[in-house]
C-alpha cells in the first residue's frame, strides 16, 4: 500500500484536471476521462478510493495544439511536459504537472517534476484483427525500447540484465526513438479512420468505433464536478476491462508507491544531488 495520504494527493490531481477542463472549454479542445479515472467516474462518481493517478486522452489534433499553446493557456502553477518540449522527458505521451510540487516516480527511470495528470493522444486504428495485432506488437516493442533506453542498465547488476539496455543505447538515440514511436502512433489518421486507438498503452482493447463509442465528449460527474467522458462509457469500459463495476480483490489493487513526493515543495527548488548521490 502507498505510504502517503491518497486523499490529499487526489485533491491536488482534481485541481489539475479542473485547470485542464477549463482550458479545453476556453480554447475549443476535446478530452476524455479514460481507464481508472473513467471507472471512478462511473462506479464511484469520483476517484476509485485507492487510485493515485489520473488519465485523460485527447484527439491527436487537440493534443498537438495543446503542446503548442500550453504555456500561454494553462494557469500557474500548471505546465504541460512531453518529449516535444523537454529533451529529458522519458515517455511518449504528455503530462500536465503541478510545478508547486515535487515528484520522482522511480529512481531507476529518473525524471524530476511535479504530481501530474497523464494525457494520451488518440490516433486512428487499423481495421482487421491481423493488422491490429501487428500494429500493437510494433508499438509494444518501441515502447519497451524507450523504457530500456532510460532505465539504469546496471539496476540489477552487471550481468545479462544490463545487455538489453546497453543494446538499446547502441541502436537508438532518444530523439530518434521518440519520433519513431510518434510516427507509428500516427500511422492511421484519426480524422479519416473508422476506429480510434483511445489509449495505445491499453492495447487492442482500447480500439473502438470512433463515432459510436468515442464520439463527442459527454458530461460525467466526478467528485461533485462535471468533466468529460466518452459517448458510450459502458461499451469502452466493458471492452477494455470486462466487469468493471465490480471492484478488484485486495491483492489486485495497483498503486504507484512513488519514490519521492512532496506536495509543498516546488520541484525546481528540490536538491537533486540528494537522489543522484
Amino acid at each position: 500500500m502507498a505510504n502517503y495520504d491518497i486523499r490529499t494527493l487526489q485533491l491536488r490531481l482534481l485541481d489539475i484536471l479542473t485547470a485542464i477542463h477549463q482550458t479545453c472549454i476556453e480554447h475549443g479542445l476535446r478530452y476524455y476521462l479514460v481507464d481508472g479515472s473513467l471507472i471512478g467516474a462511473v462506479r464511484h462518481k469520483g476517484f476509485i478510493p485507492w487510485d493515485d493517478d489520473m488519465d485523460i486522452c485527447m484527439p491527436r489534433e487537440d493534443y498537438e495544439a495543446f503542446i503548442q499553446h500550453s504555456k500561454e493557456w494553462l494557469p500557474e502553477p500548471y505546465e504541460f511536459v512531453c518529449f516535444e518540449n523537454d529533451p529529458k522527458y522519458p515517455l511518449h505521451f504528455g503530462k500536465v504537472q503541478d510545478a508547486g510540487t515535487t515528484l520522482i516516480e522511480r529512481p531507476h527511470l529518473y525524471y524530476l517534476g511535479g504530481v501530474y495528470v497523464d494525457i494520451f493522444p488518440i490516433d486512428g486504428a487499423p481495421e482487421g484483427k491481423l493488422c491490429q495485432r501487428l500494429y500493437q506488437m510494433k508499438y509494444n516493442y518501441l515502447r519497451k525500447a524507450l523504457y530500456f533506453l532510460f532505465r539504469d542498465p546496471y539496476r540489477h547488476g552487471h550481468g545479462p540484465s544490463c545487455w538489453i539496455p546497453l543494446l538499446m543505447r547502441k541502436m537508438y538515440t532518444l530523439p530518434e526513438l521518440q519520433q519513431k514511436i510518434k510516427r507509428h502512433m500516427m500511422k492511421y489518421d484519426l480524422r479519416t479512420s473508422r476506429l480510434a486507438a483511445v489509449n495505445h498503452n491499453d492495447g487492442l482493447g482500447s480500439m473502438v468505433d470512433k463515432e459510436q463509442v468515442l464520439g463527442d465528449p459527454t458530461p460525467v460527474e466526478f467528485e461533485g464536478k462535471m468533466f468529460w467522458g466518452l459517448k458510450d462509457n459502458d461499451a469502452y469500459l466493458t471492452q477494455l476491462f470486462g466487469d468493471y463495476m465490480t471492484p478488484p480483490p485486495a491483492d489486485k489493487i495497483h498503486q504507484h508507491n512513488f519514490y519521492l513526493m512532496d506536495l509543498n515543495l516546488p520541484y525546481r527548488e528540490f536538491d537533486e544531488s540528494s537522489v543522484k548521490a
